[in-house]
C-alpha cells in the first residue's frame, strides 16, 4: 500500500462508524442500542489514529525519495583511488497497489450502508426456539388488542400452560416471509448482541383478506391466536394467528427484537 494507504483506511473506517452512529440510527442494523457509546468511541479513535498516521507518514521520507551521502573514496590493493558513488541511494519496495482495494469495503459502508437483515437471512434459519420448558406465564396487560413482539407471542403460544392468549386480540409487527406451500409469515429477527447472532421468530398468518404481500414488506397484523399441536411440541411451531387486519407500515428504526 502506498504511503498514505493505512491512514486513508483508518479514516474511512472511522468515518463510516461515526456516520452510522452519530448521524442516525443505522447502527441498529448491526448491533443493539446499548453498544452505541462504544461504537462512537471506536470511530473517534480510528479517525484520530488515521490523522496521526497521515502526519507521521508526511514527515517520514518515502520509499522513492533519494537519500544522498558524500562520495566515499578508497584505495584498492594496487593503490588506485576509487569511490563508492552515492551510497545509500535507496528505492525501498513499495507495497502492491492492489492493497488499496482494502479501502473499498470501508468506503462502501460510508456511502452505501447495507439494509437490515430480512427474509433471506430468516429463510436460512432452522426452527430455533427458546430453550424453555412448558410453564405458566405472567398475565397479559388488560385491554385489546395487546401489543406483543413476535418472540413473546411465539413463546406464549408454544409453552404457556395457562393459555394466556385464549380470547385475546393481539397485534404483531414484522416483515413478510413466504413458505413453500403458499403460506406467509410475520417474521422478526431476534438479536442478542449484534446482527451476526440473529435468530428467527415467525408467526403464520391465516384468513388475511388482502393479497399476499411481497417478501420483506413490513406489516402490522391484528388477530387472534389459533392453537395447534401439543403444548411444547414441534407441531406447535410456528404458531398461527387468524388475521383481522393487515396494515403495511414503515420499517422501524430498530428492526430487531431483543430476547
Amino acid at each position: 500500500m502506498r504511503r498514505y494507504g493505512p491512514a486513508a483506511l483508518l479514516l474511512l473506517t472511522g468515518g463510516a462508524v461515526l456516520r452510522i452512529t452519530l448521524f442516525g440510527e443505522l447502527y441498529l442494523r448491526y448491533v443493539q442500542a446499548g453498544l452505541r457509546p462504544y461504537l462512537i468511541v471506536s470511530g473517534v479513535a480510528l479517525v484520530l489514529l488515521g490523522l496521526v498516521t497521515a502526519v507521521l507518514r508526511h514527515r517520514t521520507p518515502g520509499p522513492h525519495e533519494d537519500v544522498h551521502h558524500e562520495d566515499v573514496h578508497h584505495e584498492d590493493d594496487d593503490g588506485h583511488a576509487g569511490h563508492a558513488g552515492h551510497e545509500g541511494h535507496s528505492h525501498g519496495p513499495a507495497g502492491p497497489r492492489v492493497a488499496w482495494l482494502l479501502t473499498l469495503p470501508a468506503l462502501a459502508l460510508l456511502l452505501f450502508p447495507p439494509p437490515a437483515l430480512g427474509s433471506y437471512s430468516a429463510g436460512r434459519e432452522a426452527a430455533q426456539r427458546a430453550a424453555q420448558g412448558v410453564g405458566a406465564f405472567p398475565a397479559l396487560p388488560a385491554g385489546n388488542p395487546v401489543e406483543l413482539t413476535v418472540a413473546e407471542f411465539s413463546s406464549r403460544a408454544i409453552y404457556d400452560s395457562g393459555r394466556s392468549l385464549n380470547g385475546r386480540t393481539v397485534r404483531l409487527t414484522g416483515f413478510v416471509t413466504h413458505g413453500d406451500d403458499g403460506t406467509w409469515y410475520v417474521t422478526r429477527l431476534v438479536v442478542t448482541c449484534c446482527a451476526a447472532d440473529a435468530t428467527t421468530g415467525k408467526v403464520e398468518i391465516r384468513n388475511a383478506d388482502d393479497d399476499v404481500l411481497p417478501a420483506d414488506t413490513w406489516v402490522t397484523v391484528t388477530g387472534t391466536w389459533r392453537p395447534k399441536g401439543s403444548l411444547g411440541s414441534d407441531a406447535a411451531w410456528p404458531p398461527v394467528l387468524d388475521a383481522a387486519t393487515v396494515t403495511q407500515v414503515k420499517q422501524p428504526a430498530d428492526p430487531y427484537e431483543k430476547p
